[in-house]
């Protein structure tokens, strides 16, 4: 079926709106100092996103209702997540770091390399959204498929973090690794469970449109690079094992991303 007429406006409509958060988050990162604000306002750019193209593109029905019920579902924990996990922490150590090698005026600078930057991504990540919102076709198998592995990524990755904070609570935790629970199998579950999701809503834009929603791909291939390569993993184990000794060992037997059995330990 063609898409809906309103699709351009939708998309144009959910920029702006993720652009005027961004740019109020800026605001008050001046203020305070703290430019690592962009990772509260996230979620907010992607539930956001989904509100106006669920309100542009009502005639997606039982599809829209369902995604926009699981972006915003997906917001909401993760936005409450990282609040409480850096409120009272101030400015996060990657954004002290690139404050200090983006010296003088990061504060205007922050302005496109985190902020801007940020918006865009996270407008580029509500494709499968767009995508399926703007398609009309009924409600089938695949949408069902799409919806099981989107809510087990939303599900998988909030039992992954809030083990990894009721870790953090416990007493004399300082300097050792956390290998409990669903991190016993990977790494970083949180981040398996964050790619379902994306995965899943694209098999929803994919069930709504058909190929032409495969170009939406490009918002779970993005986030899945960025979990891997660039913002994720990488990036937080480039220096772990020098600060935690213990976490070579826990490399050795964890797969970093997908679950699966510890590996054993060379006698």
């Amino acid at each position: 079926m063609p898409e809906q007429p309103a699709l351009p406006q939708a998309a144009l409509a959910g920029l702006a709106l993720i652009a005027g958060i961004a740019l109020l988050t800026w605001l008050i990162s001046l203020r305070q100092r703290d430019a690592s604000l962009a990772d509260r306002a996230w979620p907010a750019f992607i539930g956001g996103a989904a509100l106006v193209y669920a309100v542009q593109l009502p005639a997606a029905g039982t599809r829209g209702t369902a995604m926009a019920a699981l972006a915003i579902a997906w917001a909401l924990r993760l936005g409450l997540y990282i609040t409480l996990r850096n409120r009272g922490h101030g400015e996060d150590r990657r954004y002290r770091q690139m404050r200090e090698r983006n010296q003088p005026h990061f504060g205007l600078r922050s302005l496109y390399l985190v902020f801007g930057l940020q918006a865009l991504l996270a407008w580029i990540v509500t494709a499968p959204l767009l995508a399926g919102m703007a398609a009309m076709r009924p409600f089938g198998w695949l949408d069902a498929t799409g919806t099981a592995l989107a809510a087990f990524g939303i599900v998988f990755e909030a039992i992954a973090d809030a083990q990894m904070a009721r870790f953090k609570s416990m007493p004399g935790q300082r300097g050792r690794v956390m290998d409990r629970g669903l991190w016993h199998y990977s790494r970083h579950p949180n981040y398996f469970g964050e790619a379902c999701v994306w995965w899943g809503l694209w098999l929803m834009a994919v069930a709504g449109a058909g190929w032409g929603g495969a170009w939406a791909a490009v918002s779970p291939a993005l986030m899945t690079l960025l979990l891997l390569r660039v913002s994720g993993v990488s990036l937080l184990e480039k220096d772990i094992a020098e600060r935690r000794p213990a976490y070579r060992d826990y490399v050795a037997r964890t797969n970093a991303f997908l679950p699966g059995p510890p590996r054993k330990e060379p006698a």
